[in-house]
């Protein structure tokens, strides 16, 4: 069995090392015996249905997203909900996370409009909120936390129709204000966590490539890997946070 990640916008949008959960899921697939494939997805490259299990976008600065933005509403934006909506999954981070809500609204300039995966949406905010962050999650694994670096300024709200990833207990998270960070839509993960984030938390990757076997109708369980490096990154990360907080 082989699985296919669709990277969008790997040049345009890769800030704060976001390349890395590419290369985590990867090596996660590859030591269990997986096959799988990377397929970079740019400005004008089209989406057929089931080309890809797992969508993967990361952060970037503003005028990369406005760029995003326009391909994502001209050329790709309906096949990627429609694949996700049929099982694909997805992890988006920072302004690809922003773009897969409702919209986005900045300071100044238009309006961005997402792309509808998650029930959520994002105004600008007068502050940026930097640092590390702590939350408990589900996905969260033996740890029961996921852990990340944020740096944004946008605030992201989010409505009944999706779920987020986890309770803010270090750092700001989506708003600052309602102690939620992420969101959950089917296999669809967005986040501000950069870091990059799957590196350190292996139940959420595993989450993604779980989400996206069952695309090809295995509901087997992903075995056992040797996460002690891992979780001893996701520890040290945690008491980091402890310290700054």
């Amino acid at each position: 069995m082989q699985i296919k990640i669709g990277y969008l916008y790997g040049d345009l949008m890769n800030i704060y090392g976001d390349h890395g959960n590419v290369l985590t899921l990867v090596k996660r697939c590859q030591w269990r015996g997986i096959g799988v494939e990377v397929v970079a997805l740019n400005i004008g490259d089209r989406i057929g249905r089931g080309d890809y299990d797992i969508f993967f976008m990361g952060g970037g600065q503003d005028r990369e997203q406005v760029m995003v933005c326009r391909d994502l509403q001209d050329t790709k934006g309906e096949d990627i909900k429609r694949e996700i909506d049929e099982g694909a999954a997805a992890l988006v981070i920072c302004g690809g996370y922003q773009l897969f809500g409702k919209f986005y609204r900045p300071f100044e300039g238009e309006e961005l409009p997402g792309i509808n995966v998650f029930d959520a949406y994002t105004v600008a905010g007068e502050k940026r909120c930097i640092g590390n962050v702590v939350a408990k999650s589900a996905l969260g694994g033996r740890q029961g936390t996921v852990v990340g670096f944020e740096n944004h300024s946008g605030k992201t709200y989010l409505g009944d129709g999706c779920a987020p990833l986890g309770t803010v207990t270090v750092g700001y998270g989506n708003n600052g204000e309602d102690k939620t960070e992420g969101a959950i839509s089917g296999g669809a993960i967005g986040t501000y966590l950069h870091g990059s984030l799957l590196p350190k938390n292996p139940a959420v990757a595993d989450f993604l490539i779980e989400k996206a076997l069952a695309r090809h109708g295995s509901d087997m369980p992903l075995g056992d890997l040797d996460d002690s490096l891992e979780l001893a990154a996701h520890t040290a990360a945690v008491k980091r946070a402890a310290k700054t907080h």
